[in-house]
């Protein structure tokens, strides 16, 4: 039988779409530039999805993971991607989904999330792709800035106390039951939100629970290389080597940081491993910066705003501003999720100029 979601077959919906004028718009300059079929088996091998959970044919693996990406371009909820898929003939054309076909709903959607980050895909997706805008020629690996930015979680922190009556000892007499200050047989458990991975810090005067992103990206284009997410009360400078070591960098590549990664350990470590140290200088109490060291601090300052553009870019256009899901897994599913899709629209804009 053949299947009901079958991509490369249009009915007379598709061939009256295809037949009309459209704008160009960035989904085909990326179309253009990527090579899907790589994606594509290997969804196909590690998922191996042929039926749903009833038996019906499941939705190519392919243009479930496009929709993803345009949930990410478009800062949409699952419900609100769904109906998009429903109404929007570009979402339709991109995911390669026919018009005279059902498109899937939103728990559909949700799910196929969830399996892509229960297999752990996300990170070799993400490389795939970047291997690809690499072999264009647009994203180097001749150097790295590194920065991290705290990401509020998707629960309020609101504390909760339970109390909990425990068993009492053998020793304990009705006698001590009368006493109004004797807190035994009570435990009184305290939690401040059901995201229990997120956790309390502070950036200067303003409190925040929840997470943080670590990347890197590229010196010369911007293009996000690694990153990861961790609770956002680690501090930034154990994250360096992680992120650096996931960036495949060339070896003497320069490493640029902020002097919030400034640490004997960090600037030993990057010459073990053979980059060039470019972590600002840090002062320290009794010990100010020389003039010398102000200047390279300024030079620094200005190549590696970059990442902060990064930064606010995921945050301002693709959902980053605030964790969507619970837990430090999904939160890094969301991070990967919009540095991919960075990186594709970037390069859409810079090879369709």
């Amino acid at each position: 039988m053949a299947n009901r979601f079958e991509t490369r077959r249009g009915g007379f919906a598709d061939l009256a779409v295809a037949s009309r004028k459209q704008p160009k718009t960035f989904l085909d300059d990326i179309e253009r530039i990527m090579d899907w079929k790589p994606i594509e088996s290997f969804l196909k091998k590690k998922l191996r999805r042929h039926k749903d959970a009833v038996g019906n044919p499941a939705y190519p693996a392919l243009g479930m993971f496009k929709i993803l990406l345009l949930q990410r371009w478009h800062d949409l909820s699952d419900q609100k991607t769904a109906e998009a898929m429903g109404d929007r003939i570009s979402f339709c054309r991109f995911a390669g989904f026919s018009l005279d076909h059902e498109s899937p709903d939103a728990s559909t959607i949700c799910r196929f999330r969830n399996h892509l980050e229960e297999r752990g895909l996300l990170v070799k997706l993400f490389n795939m792709l970047n291997e690809q805008l690499e072999a264009h020629g647009i994203l180097v690996r001749t150097g790295s800035s590194v920065d991290a930015t705290l990401i509020p979680s998707a629960r309020h922190p609101r504390k909760v106390e339970e109390v909990i009556c425990d068993e009492l000892s053998s020793d304990h007499d009705e006698d001590d039951d009368d006493d109004d200050d004797s807190p035994s047989g009570y435990t009184v458990q305290t939690t401040y939100s059901d995201d229990h991975e997120a956790r309390w810090t502070r950036k200067g005067k303003v409190y925040c629970y929840g997470y943080k992103g670590h990347i890197a990206v590229d010196s010369e284009h911007g293009f996000i290389l690694a990153g990861h997410a961790t609770a956002a009360n680690r501090p930034d400078c154990k994250e360096l080597m992680k992120v650096v070591n996931q960036s495949k960098l060339e070896v003497g590549a320069p490493v640029l940081a902020d002097k919030g990664y400034s640490s004997a350990d960090n600037r030993c470590d990057l010459n073990k491993a053979g980059f060039f140290d470019l972590i600002m200088y840090k002062a320290a109490r009794g010990h100010p910066l020389s003039e010398a060291q102000h200047r390279v601090n300024r030079a620094i300052s200005r190549v590696r705003g970059v990442v902060e553009r990064a930064f606010g870019s995921m945050k301002k256009h693709y959902g980053l501003a605030r964790a969507k899901y619970l837990g430090l897994a999904k939160m890094n599913l969301q991070l990967m999720l919009c540095a991919m899709a960075f990186n594709l629209k970037k390069a859409a804009r810079m090879m369709g100029t």
